[in-house]
C-alpha cells in the first residue's frame, strides 16, 4: 500500500472546486454525495485518489 504524499482537507477542496464554504464538503459527506473521506482523530481527510475518481464519476453522469 502507498500512501499519498498529503493528504487532501476540507478546506483545500473548497480551494480546488472554488465551493461557497467547507459547509459544502460537511453537506456532501452527510448525504453521501461527495469523495469518500475519512477522520484522523478529529480531522476529516480525503485521499486525492479518492477525490479523482469521485470527479470522473461526476464527469461519466453528466
Amino acid at each position: 500500500m502507498r500512501l499519498p504524499e498529503q493528504y487532501l482537507t476540507p478546506e483545500d477542496l473548497v480551494s480546488l472546486f472554488r465551493l461557497p464554504s467547507v459547509d459544502t464538503v460537511y453537506q456532501w459527506r452527510r448525504k453521501g454525495t461527495g469523495p469518500t473521506g475519512f477522520r484522523v482523530g478529529r480531522h476529516l481527510r480525503f485521499d486525492p485518489d479518492d477525490v479523482r475518481v469521485w470527479v470522473e464519476s461526476l464527469r461519466e453522469a453528466a
